[in-house]
């Protein structure tokens, strides 16, 4: 459990976090990590199916949940007063879910649906594209929502199996900040997130489903990409085109070289002023928008710079970016635009961390990923700390001008 006390917050806030994102799901069963977050809230043998929202709306406390490639997290927003009632429920939820059969067969509907919808969303498709280039052999290159063929051939019983595998409590980080104390709030968690029955470590079942460490053990060792990767999609009804680029970052093994990059994420495509974005936007006019950003995870973080631009432009831009990249690898970065960088990021860090409920999140989300919330804390003391030369440094290690992943999309003729 990790815990927080803020006594002058009116709200507490608990995000469960379980080791249990599609990065886990085996090959033969994609999709079913964000499948079962879906039937989780289909209740258990003491919750019908939508008594549990009724409880918290009840109370005026808000949930959801949602689903990645490392986690799954649930989490509640209550008063002080509503936690000892609220909290038991969710750790029943979490823990003692019951898939039943009727409700397996609805739910799958919709979240067949939810896939329909994101394949009519060119973004998605384009994004689902790159990492599939980028990650042609790990689980991070899956669709988390799956394929309509994976989730057509899963039953309950499989997705019992699952859920008995990896929501146990040894594989869970409970996150609870707000206005109660640490005593009540451990003794609630311990009382709430008892396992139902006896049931063998993951790492040692002999379950159907257990986690495909074979696909995860297969991500490169190498940060770079071993060659040029490159697809085009011609998508019907697209009005502008796209250019997303996409290179492999560190892991959680390399922290400090992974906050290196998102200093160099908020100089390239940060703001109006940031160098792309100043560049390509507003002096040249060759794109629409233009952003970077940097996504940590477990295994192997992601570095992508996406475009929005008229198809004339690609080869252009492209090779501008290429440019400016191999420009930064070996040209010192100036105190001045190097500071605007830090202290964006910083500002960043300290608005995500007004609520009790961001809180939370930002704990969980270190805990599962790092084993340590803790480290949570230190990000900001990294970020002050960098020099030009530990961008350029990371850039020469991770981001290569020649050896990425790209997808363009266009529109179809």
């Amino acid at each position: 459990m990790v815990h927080q006390h803020l006594p002058a917050t009116p709200v507490v806030a608990v995000d469960v976090w379980v080791r249990a994102g599609s990065a886990t799901e085996p090959t033969t069963a994609i999709g079913a990590a964000h499948f079962l977050e879906h039937m989780i809230f289909k209740g258990t043998s003491r919750l019908a199916p939508g008594q549990f929202d009724q409880i918290i709306e009840r109370h005026g406390g808000a949930t959801n949940a949602a689903t990645s490639y490392d986690y799954a997290h649930y989490f509640i927003n209550v008063a002080p007063p509503h936690l000892a009632e609220a909290l038991p429920h969710l750790g029943d939820l979490v823990m003692n879910a019951a898939i039943p059969e009727d409700e397996f067969g609805r739910e799958r509907d919709v979240v067949l649906e939810e896939l329909r919808q994101s394949q009519d969303d060119p973004d998605w498709l384009g994004f689902q594209a790159l990492v599939n280039g980028l990650y042609p052999t790990h689980a991070y290159g899956r669709p988390i929502l799956g394929t309509e063929a994976s989730l057509r051939q899963q039953s309950a019983e499989d997705m019992w199996r699952f859920h008995r595998d990896r929501y146990q409590p040894h594989n869970m980080t409970v996150v609870v900040v707000g206005d109660v104390s640490a005593a009540v709030a451990r003794d609630l968690v311990e009382r709430s997130f008892t396992a139902s029955e006896p049931y063998p470590n993951p790492l040692t079942s002999s379950s159907q489903l257990k986690v495909d460490h074979a696909t995860a053990a297969q991500l490169p060792n190498q940060p770079l990409i071993p060659h040029f990767q490159r697809q085009q999609l011609d998508l019907p009804r697209l009005e502008m085109s796209r250019l997303l680029m996409a290179w492999h970052g560190p892991g959680i093994s390399s922290l400090r070289d992974a906050y290196s990059l998102d200093v160099l994420s908020v100089l390239l495509g940060g703001g109006r002023s940031s160098r792309l974005v100043r560049e390509l936007r507003e002096e040249r006019q060759l794109v629409q928008a233009i952003d970077s950003s940097f996504s940590l995870q477990r295994d192997g973080s992601l570095f992508s710079i996406s475009i929005w631009l008229e198809p004339q432009h690609i080869a252009e831009v492209e090779q501008i970016i290429r440019d400016r990249l191999g420009e930064l690898a070996t040209e010192p970065i100036g105190d001045l635009e190097l500071q605007r960088c830090k202290r964006l990021l910083c500002n960043d860090y300290a608005f995500s961390t007004e609520t009790a409920g961001q809180l939370a999140g930002l704990y969980g989300y270190y805990s599962t990923l790092t084993a340590d919330a803790s480290l949570s804390a230190a990000y900001p003391r990294h970020v002050g700390t960098f020099q030009s030369h530990d961008i350029q440094q990371a850039i020469k290690r991770y981001i290569s001008p020649d050896q990425y992943a790209a997808t363009v999309l266009q529109p179809a003729v």
